[in-house]
């Protein structure tokens, strides 16, 4: 692992070369929701968001959309993708299993929690309009953002596959004709360092503009590995991205632009539930973080990509958007299941992924009666790797291979003005993919995985476990249909009736001499969902409400479990492969509560309020419909947030600001297993965090925060965990501690 002192005087440089470049007078640029900057704001703004791929207010689009600006991201002190879980009804989000980077969400119940190559994500991220296919790296980190947009239910029409529970939009901070900039400081417990720092510009009266922002993100871990000292779920982030855009005409411009990530994090601690049979001298310990690891502290993954954007309108009705990308990342982590110094499940893996899209929208609004976007979208890229399994320091094996994805679609989305008040929208995707998977897993006689076994198992005389070359493909056509209706220039009431589906593929894990149905295609699943919903604004405008209640049909769902099976033929189940398997069907449908009041001009008082009933209508295992036993995974029933800021301004045109906020969750199922054979999941009961933060803006200039979370030092579990019954281990991962922060920043 590098050293993060190194890392951080690096970046410290470039922040300081920005700022001394570009430190001459220049407008400031301002994100403002609530209140702006020295003024007393009365009522509250609407912001835009581009859910429907065209510019509209929150409050007048027929989605369930919740929306962050720069300044509410910096008031809620957002750092990544993980701090909206609590701020967005129906929201769940995490870092993954043993990683920090690492993306694990689900929205409405609906999402997919196995980063393994060949199985895709339930809800869609986004950057800056480019699809992120893989979830290493995905979990962002916020820096130089104009918004983010979180989008509730299936997005099939406008966004495809693999968003079928939602999508999440980060919208990087645009290019600018004047100078501005900003660079940050934040230190905190943990030794926590961060810089991020950026700065945007032009040249030739706006024709050419440039924007370059950097971030080095560092903190000691929280835990310890008490076997080597090193560091456990410690934080050590390189990222950067760049734009540039030459403005051609008034009716023409081509942006570039470039994304990088480096995360040299350590391995994330998890806290043993229960003893290990296996290692009897090895009690649970009393912290959450610590482990007693054998392995070493590797856990890393570099992300990028680059983008080019033409924007051309054609005339004032018609507007056409290219954009054409290429992303790719890498990951190596060790995996040390049992968290101890005996070899019981230790797993070193890689993973590596490359992907080009390609995406045309043309965009109509004449003003009149009607208007929408038709696009057409491909998708043509690889994700592989080699997980290399050490069991006991005696089974050795390791799982390869690749997998392959075409695909093309075409989508169409069109408003039509029945009256003046009555909206009609609607929508269809049909896609069009194809898989190709290639599967090599092996058998070996030693920890350097260079000699082949002679057989795997008393039942499988060969040290071949799995080895094939197949291929499917996936047709979908997902529509979309909605009425809105303007009650009053302050209220609008929908209905939405949507589809979404995530395509199927191979179990890149399968064992398919011991199991045979492993080396078999799992289908896609598909989710069908009817939604009401209203969005108000009373008051004059100081008070917003925005109500959804959702009915949804999910079939076909992919799941993955850990399936114990006898390797020896002796009636014992003593191994165990990761499987993916349909499940089934359920029916999910909740009610979702966003508000936003401004009672005085100082005061404003936000949050939101889900409640969630999921339910498998079947769920086959064995042949048998074992649904009333089994739950469905990050789906809590009841969740919601509450946050009250205070904000005066300043005589010298500045500002203050205090916010306190608090948020809650019902019990959870963390993980799914199949209760009949006696694995119970790792659960969390329900808990409440407490947040709180103070915001000075001593000038147009000059701001400080200082801003504690998770103040009660609540221990919560996100995910774990359990292979107990050939393994015997029982593991669950935990939330952040306390933690709290100073951070300086400079805006020019």
């Amino acid at each position: 692992m590098k050293h993060s002192s190194n890392r951080t005087g690096l970046s410290i440089a470039i922040g300081m070369a920005i700022t001394a470049a570009l430190l001459a007078p220049a407008a400031q640029a301002q994100d403002t929701t609530a209140t702006a900057q020295g003024e007393e704001t009365t009522t509250l703004s609407g912001v835009t968001v581009t859910a429907r791929k065209r510019e509209e207010t929150l409050q007048e689009v027929p989605v369930a959309v919740t929306a962050f600006t720069a300044d509410a991201l910096d008031q809620l002190n957002v750092e990544d993708l993980s701090d909206l879980d609590a701020q967005v009804p129906n929201l769940t989000i995490y870092a993954a299993r043993g990683s920090s980077s690492t993306i694990t969400a689900y929205i409405r119940g609906v999402g997919q929690s196995d980063p393994l190559w060949g199985v895709d994500p339930g809800v869609g991220i986004y950057m800056d309009d480019v699809y992120i296919a893989r979830p290493q790296g995905a979990l962002l980190d916020v820096f130089d953002v104009e918004r983010v947009e979180v989008l509730r239910g299936p997005q099939g029409t406008l966004y495809g596959k693999n968003t079928i529970g939602g999508a999440i939009k980060y919208i990087s901070r645009g290019l600018s004709v004047d100078p501005d900039g900003q660079v940050s400081v934040t230190v905190g417990n943990y030794n926590q360092l961060d810089v991020r720092a950026a700065a945007s510009g032009s040249v030739g009266d706006g024709a050419l503009r440039g924007r370059l922002a950097v971030a080095s993100l560092n903190r000691d871990g929280y835990g310890e590995n008490l076997t080597n000292g090193q560091p456990v779920s410690d934080k050590e982030i390189l990222a950067a991205r760049g734009q540039l855009g030459a403005y051609v005409s008034d009716n023409l411009d081509i942006q570039f632009a470039f994304d990088w990530m480096d995360d040299q994090s350590g391995v994330r601690g998890a806290k043993m539930l229960a003893p290990n049979r296996f290692a009897p001298g090895f009690a649970p310990l009393d912290d959450r973080y610590d482990i007693r690891s054998g392995m070493p502290n590797v856990n890393d993954t570099e992300m990028k990509g680059a983008s080019a954007t033409v924007n051309w309108r054609v005339n004032d009705d018609w507007a056409v958007k290219y954009i054409l990308a290429k992303r790719e990342s890498d990951t190596e982590t060790n995996i040390d299941f049992d968290t101890l110094p005996n070899k019981i499940a230790d797993v070193k893996a890689f993973y590596s992924d490359e992907q080009v899209t390609n995406e045309l929208q043309v965009n109509y609004d004449a003003g009149g009666r009607s208007r929408g976007v038709v696009g057409l979208y491909f998708f043509d890229g690889w994700a592989g790797g080699q997980v290399l399994n050490n069991f006991f320091n005696a089974s050795f094996g390791d799982t390869q291979g690749t997998v392959y994805t075409d695909q093309w679609a075409l989508y169409a989305d069109w408003t039509f003005d029945l009256t003046e008040k009555l909206k009609l929208d609607v929508g269809a995707r049909y896609t069009d993919e194809r898989k190709h998977a290639v599967v090599l897993n092996r058998c070996y006689t030693d920890a350097t995985f260079s000699t082949l076994a002679v057989r795997c198992a008393a039942n499988n005389p060969t040290p071949i476990a799995a080895n094939f070359d197949k291929r499917i493909g996936f047709q979908n056509t997902s529509p979309k249909v909605s009425l809105d209706y303007q009650v009053t220039p302050d209220i609008m009431v929908y209905g939405l009736a949507s589809r979404g589906f995530k395509s199927g593929g191979y179990n890149i894990r399968a064992q398919a001499t011991a199991v045979p149905r492993s080396a078999e295609p799992f289908d896609d699943e598909s989710v069908d969902s009817y939604e009401i919903g209203t969005k108000m604004g009373f008051l004059d405008q100081t008070l917003f409400l925005n109500l959804a209640a959702f009915h949804n049909k999910y079939k076909d769902i992919q799941l993955s479990v850990f399936t114990a099976y006898d390797s020896n033929g002796d009636g014992t189940n003593d191994a165990f492969f990761g499987d993916f398997t349909n499940a089934g069907s359920g029916t999910v449908e909740g009610v979702e509560v966003e508000y936003q009041w401004l009672p005085t001009k100082h005061w404003l008082i936000s949050g939101n309020f889900a409640w969630l009933d999921a339910k498998y209508d079947e769920f086959m295992y064995a042949g048998v419909n074992i649904a009333d036993e089994q739950e469905f995974t990050n789906a809590p029933e009841f969740s919601g947030a509450l946050n009250v800021e205070w904000r005066t301004p300043l005589s010298n045109g500045g500002d203050i600001s205090a916010r306190v906020g608090f948020s809650y969750q019902s019990d959870v199922v963390a993980t799914t297993e199949i209760v009949r054979t006696g694995a119970q999941p790792i659960t969390q009961d329900g808990y409440g965090l407490v947040n709180a933060g103070v915001i000075w803006r001593l000038d147009e200039n000059w701001s400080f925060s200082l801003q504690g979370t998770n103040l009660a030092d609540k221990e919560y579990r996100t995910t774990g965990y359990n292979l107990n019954a050939a393994l015997g281990v029982l593991t669950g991962f935990y939330g952040a501690p306390r933690q709290y922060s100073l951070a300086v920043r400079y805006d020019f």
